[in-house]
């Protein structure tokens, strides 16, 4: 049988970054939520041309819209998400 050495920190190496709470990916979801219906009142994903006003149009400009909110989010967002996870954990008593 082999005996396992003990294991400690490498100088240099990060710890593993825990996985985000459940919370946490709720509030982000929200804040994803908000920014799609932000882009959707700009008039992102909306076309004026030739090629527009197919039946499946507005739903694949959904996509896109989703799509741009849930990157802006993970880029750290406009810190709603921040605001929402604070209030969520206050609510709940969680960590």
């Amino acid at each position: 049988m082999t005996d396992f050495l003990p294991t400690r920190p490498v100088a240099g190496l990060q710890p593993a970054t825990p996985a985000k709470s459940e919370l946490r990916a709720v509030a982000e979801k929200l804040e994803a939520g908000f920014l799609a219906e932000m882009l959707k009142s700009a008039g992102v994903g909306e076309q004026d041309n030739s090629f527009s006003g197919s039946a499946g149009e507005s739903q694949f400009a959904s996509f896109q819209r989703e799509a741009f909110a849930r990157e802006m989010v993970a880029s750290g967002g406009i810190g709603l998400a921040d605001i929402f996870h604070a209030n969520l954990k206050d609510k709940t008593n969680d960590s």
